[in-house]
Formats: C-alpha cells, sequence, structure tokens
C-alpha cells in the first residue's frame, strides 16, 4: 500500500513483483512501461548502476526472496501463471453485460415511473377535453400549450443545471413535489372555470383562474421535463452500468414502454369516466389520484436508492483537483439570465456543428405536426366535434400502443433494411398515410361517422413510421455524436423541438375556430412531407462524414 519491497540489493526484483498477471502476455506488455515489459531486459536490469540513494527495507523472508528470483530466471513462471488463470468466454461476457448492475434498484425505478407516468398521462388528457368543454374553441388549449413550450425553452438548461448542483434523490423528490402541487392547482383552477362558464371566448382569457392556470400547467410541463431527462439520462444509466450496453438498452426499452402503457390506460380509463360522470367529478378522481401517487413515488424513489446500495449518492463529478472546472460556479440570481444565454448559445453552435444534423433536423420538423397526432389540438378538435369522450380515449390508447409495436418493429427493420433506410422507410410511411388522411378531411365526409373512423385509424397507423424513426434516429444520433456532447446536443435538440410545437401551436391561437383545422393539418402534413424529403436527400447523398459514420450500409446502398 504505497511501500517497496526490495530485497537483497535487487531492485527490479521488486518492481516486478508490483506488476499484475494478466490474461494475456499481449495486454500485459501493452499495459507496462516500454523499457520495462520484455522479460529479457529483466535479466540484466541489476547491472546499471545506481545514481540516486534508494532507501531499502529488508524482509528476511524466503518466500518473497524466491518468488523474486523466479520471476527474473525466464518467462516459465510467468507462463504458466497465464496458463492457469480463466478467460470468459463470450457467451459469459454477454451475460454480464445482460445482467444489471443493480437489478433490484431497476425495479424500484420502474415502479416508481409506472406511478409517476400513469398520473402524468392521465392529466396530459384530461386537462384539454375539460377546456374542451368550457368553450368551442381551440384558442384556450392552444395558448396554454404555447406558454408551457416557452416555459421549457427558457427554463429547461437552467433546471437542467440546477439539478446538476444539487443531490440526485433531494432533487428528484422536490421536482415530485412540484409537479404535483402544479397538478392540483390546475385541477382546481379548471374545476372554478366550469363553475363560471363564459360565453365569449375573449372572456375565458383574461379570467383569473385561466392565468393561473397557464402558469401551473407551464410549471407542471418543466418538471416533468426535467424528471424525464434525470430517469432516462442519469438514473437508469447507474443503475443498469455504464459498461452494461445490452442490459442499459433493455432498461432504456422498457421505461419507453412504462410510459407508452401509461398514455394508454390513463387516457382510455379517463375517456369512460369521462363519458360517464360530469367533468368536475372526473377532475375530482384525478386529484384524488395524483394525491395518492405523491407519497408512492416519494417512497419508491427513496427505495431504489436503498437498493441500490446508494449509487444515486454518488458524485456527479470527480473528486479531482480539477473537479471545480468541470462542476463550474452555482448559478446565482443576479447571473442566471446571463448564464442561460451563455448555456443556449453554446448549446445552439454544438446542435449546428453535429455531423447527422439532418436526421436531427428531420426529427424536429416532425414536431411541427401538432394536430395530426395525439394532443391537446386533437383532443379539443374531437371534443368539439362531438365524438364520444370513449372514441376519443381510445384513439389516445390506440396510438400509444402503436409507439410500443413500433419499439419491436423497428429492431426488424433495421435488421432487414439497415439503420438509415429504415429510418427513411418510417418518414416515408408516416408521410403516405397522413396524405390519405388530409384528402379525407378536405372532401368534407367527416360529418358521417365512418369518415372520422377511417380518418382516424389513417392517424393511428401513421404513429407506427412516427414511433419507428423515434428509435431508430434515437441510434442515429448516438452513432454520430461524440459521447462528450450527447447531453448538451440532447437538451438542445429537445429545445429546438419545444420551439417547433410553440410556432404550431402560435400559428393555431390566430386560427383557433374549429373550421380552420384543416389549414393547421394541411401545415402539419407539409412538415412531415418536409421531414421525409430532407432526410431520403441526406441519404442519397452522403458527405465523407457520413461514410465514415455508416461505412457498411452506404458502401452496399
Amino acid at each position: 500500500m504505497g511501500v517497496v519491497t526490495i530485497s537483497h540489493g535487487q531492485p527490479f526484483a521488486a518492481r516486478g513483483r508490483m506488476y499484475p498477471h494478466f490474461a494475456s502476455l499481449s495486454t500485459y506488455r501493452r499495459l507496462c512501461p516500454h523499457h520495462l515489459s520484455p522479460a529479457r531486459k529483466f535479466h540484466n536490469a541489476h547491472f546499471a548502476p545506481l545514481r540516486h540513494a534508494v532507501s531499502f527495507v529488508q524482509i528476511q523472508s524466503g518466500t518473497l526472496e524466491t518468488e523474486g528470483v523466479d520471476l527474473l530466471v525466464g518467462s516459465t513462471y510467468v507462463d504458466t501463471i497465464l496458463k492457469e488463470l480463466p478467460v470468459l468466454t463470450a457467451e459469459e461476457q454477454n451475460a454480464i453485460a445482460a445482467t444489471p448492475a443493480h437489478p433490484a434498484g431497476l425495479y424500484a425505478l420502474y415502479a416508481s415511473c409506472l406511478a409517476g407516468n400513469f398520473v402524468e398521462q392521465l392529466w396530459n388528457f384530461a386537462w384539454p377535453a375539460a377546456i374542451a368543454m368550457i368553450h368551442p374553441s381551440l384558442l384556450p388549449v392552444a395558448v396554454m400549450g404555447f406558454f408551457a413550450k416557452l416555459a421549457v425553452i427558457a427554463g429547461g438548461p437552467l433546471v437542467g443545471k440546477l439539478m446538476d448542483h444539487f443531490p440526485r434523490v433531494p432533487a428528484y423528490n422536490c421536482l415530485t413535489i412540484v409537479q404535483a402541487a402544479a397538478q392540483l392547482l390546475s385541477v382546481g383552477m379548471i374545476i372554478q372555470a366550469h363553475s363560471v362558464s363564459p360565453t365569449h371566448v375573449s372572456s375565458v382569457l383574461v379570467q383569473p383562474w385561466f392565468l393561473m392556470l397557464t402558469i401551473a400547467l407551464a410549471i407542471e410541463r418543466l418538471s416533468g421535463l426535467a424528471l424525464g431527462v434525470a430517469t432516462e439520462r442519469d438514473w437508469v444509466v447507474l443503475l443498469a452500468g455504464t459498461n452494461r450496453p445490452m442490459a442499459l438498452a433493455q432498461a432504456n426499452a422498457v421505461l419507453s414502454r412504462i410510459d407508452l402503457l401509461c398514455e394508454i390506460t390513463g387516457a382510455t380509463l379517463f375517456g369512460i369516466f369521462l363519458s360517464k360522470h360530469e367533468p368536475v367529478t372526473c377532475l375530482k378522481l384525478a386529484a384524488s389520484l395524483m394525491m395518492w401517487s405523491l407519497p408512492v413515488m416519494v417512497f419508491l424513489t427513496w427505495l431504489t436508492n436503498k437498493l441500490s446500495a446508494g449509487v444515486l449518492d454518488r458524485a456527479k463529478y470527480p473528486q479531482t483537483c480539477c473537479c471545480s472546472n468541470l462542476e463550474g460556479p452555482m448559478p446565482d440570481t443576479s447571473n442566471i439570465v446571463a448564464t442561460s444565454i451563455e448555456v443556449i448559445k453554446h448549446g445552439w453552435f454544438e446542435y449546428i456543428q453535429q455531423p447527422v444534423l439532418p436526421a436531427s433536423l428531420a426529427y424536429v420538423l416532425l414536431y411541427f405536426n401538432v394536430v395530426l397526432a395525439p394532443g391537446g389540438l386533437m383532443t379539443a378538435f374531437l371534443t368539439q366535434h362531438g365524438l364520444n369522450p370513449t372514441i376519443i380515449g381510445g384513439f389516445s390508447g390506440l396510438c400509444a400502443f402503436m409507439g410500443v409495436a413500433a419499439t419491436f418493429m423497428s429492431a426488424k427493420m433495421v435488421e432487414s433494411l439497415g439503420i438509415l433506410k429504415a429510418g427513411a422507410a418510417g418518414l416515408i410511411f408516416q408521410a403516405s398515410l397522413l396524405t390519405i388522411a388530409v384528402a379525407v378531411y378536405w372532401s368534407g365526409s367527416l360529418s358521417q361517422k365512418i369518415p372520422v373512423v377511417f380518418f382516424l385509424c389513417l392517424i393511428v397507423l401513421s404513429r407506427l413510421g412516427r414511433m419507428s424513426y423515434d428509435v431508430v434516429g434515437a441510434q442515429i444520433l448516438q452513432t454520430g455524436i461524440p459521447p462528450s456532447k450527447v447531453n448538451l446536443i440532447g437538451t438542445t435538440e429537445l429545445a429546438v423541438a419545444s420551439m417547433a410545437e410553440s410556432i404550431m401551436l402560435g400559428v393555431a391561437i390566430i386560427a383557433n375556430d374549429v373550421s380552420h383545422f384543416g389549414i393547421l393539418a394541411v401545415l402539419s402534413l407539409i412538415s412531415v412531407v418536409g421531414a421525409a424529403c430532407l432526410y431520403c436527400r441526406w441519404l442519397t447523398n452522403p458527405t465523407d462524414t457520413q461514410r465514415n459514420l455508416f461505412p457498411v450500409e452506404l458502401h452496399f446502398s
């Protein structure tokens, strides 16, 4: 432990004892210094004159002396040790790579995500449906969604930086409490709105409850985003193991399926309940679920850390002499605006310089599609169109189910087409089906039941292409983005996607009448077709960087 033992004036005998017995001789020679690694140089090393005084610790041990001499005699002893060391087979290495580092903690994290995502997805369906029943206009939902996206764009980098400066578990629990409080406040404001029921849409926007509801929804969205980033980018990596890629991939897939299954059950159950009870009764049920899930999530968060032997308490930055340079100064209130601007500017610069920018831009363009997809505007449109809430909830649930199916289908697509062509197939499939859906809408036959169902089925099937590109596109970005910039570019991409949604929500605010839904549908279709064209052009005209990143696929294309 810091004391070098030297036997009888042979300094290199002890130095040879300091090197471990590696599993292969090539690895041994690679890791040892070049002037010491060849065994034949050990024979003559003790004849070199010593130019500096060396302190000797005389230990009368026959065992140590004999072993030191044996190491210097030749390579016979070392070869014997190397032959006796066990070497893991490929199957054993794959088994280790597929085993999580902390499986019990990972299961507790799954349970926590199940409880939190169920309430969050239920609320994402509940609030636009409840608002749409107040007044027949898309404007209130569009305004609240617009400001929620602005909160994500402006506050996302700051919340992420603050979370980096605080311990994981307390910061996570604090955000969980903030999100639950914002949800409960939103429930109270919507119940208040149903008791007032103003007659004109302009009177809705100036009501005190509308202002409070907009602020609460923005805080809820920002907290949910930060919780999702902490779970999917940090916690799951620590629990599954950074050096266990198969286990990490399986954990990521499980988290995605939990989120989609919660979206299915949350929207479907609330839609069924809304079709049989008054909106206020349904909102009270949602509030009771929020209050019930809060202590459960806090307990499961503590249990996750407990079952993983406190791995979440591990420092986020290496404890070295230069850790202050890595961590950076703690942001204060006097410099919060400047810090936010610098973070956003640096993220934009790195985002534009990434080698797979067209694939990322195609992903961002898909976020301009805010009406031909499950969401607040589609829920409001279908509600005002007179559809049964059960059908609306079933539509959202089927869209989420297509996402679950896409997680399995994308693997087959990559295996048969390759990762790049699989991404193109998903985008073209989505664009084709949405083109037919828009044609059905503009045919003017949505007043009948069968065309409406056909219109919704086309949107549901288009989610297969959308979600498959989510999976494939993530793998493309993981391949092309340097590991040191993954988080920075990823969060910037999320902010750009939120900006795309906010732009379309701004258009929806201007064209807030239900009769203008067709214009919004055409704009959404143009964004999807543009994403497919941009990606296919990038695929058919590869650059040198693209050939280096995907040499096999582009060689045979």
